[in-house]
Formats: C-alpha cells, structure tokens, sequence
C-alpha cells in the first residue's frame, strides 16, 4: 500500500484498486482511520482527536490530488507524493 504522504507521526496511505467509495487510509501510532476523499467523513476506525482533525485539514487541502490518486490508485498506477500538512 503505497504512502502518499507523512506529517506529525501521521501516515496516509491508498490501497490499490480499492472499493468505492473514494477514500484513504490515515494511521497514526496504533490507531487507524478509513476517510472518504469527498465527504471527508470516517469511513471506518478511529483516531485521536487531534490527529483527526490535522488529517482533515490536510485532506480539504488535498482534495483533488486525493481524487487524482485514487483514480491512479484504481489503474495499478503508483500514486503521486501529495505535500505534508505544515
């Protein structure tokens, strides 16, 4: 599973030729969170308050490169790195 991009002790991730709908995988220490790309709503798992919101505010920033990784993501195409949170 391909890293897109790390900030903070936070690791994003993208699955190849994932199930909809659009999303990524945000990991911080032992915890783990699944995040819509555009409702930017968890799909699944949890994360530490304040982690949550670092990858939400990353992720309304990344919005459209998320989208376009997905869709290289859904090719078997290796995502392009996205800038960390800063």
């Amino acid at each position: 599973m391909p890293i897109i991009s790390r900030f903070f002790g936070i690791i994003i991730r993208m699955f190849f030729n994932e199930h909809a709908p659009p999303h990524f995988h945000a990991e911080y220490a032992e915890h783990r969170a699944v995040i819509n790309i555009r409702t930017l709503e968890v799909i699944d798992g949890k994360l530490p308050r304040r982690a949550l919101e670092l990858v939400l505010d990353w992720a309304e920033l990344h919005q459209d490169e998320l989208l376009l990784d997905w869709g290289l993501c859904q090719q078997h195409q290796q995502p392009a790195d996205i800038d960390p949170l800063r």
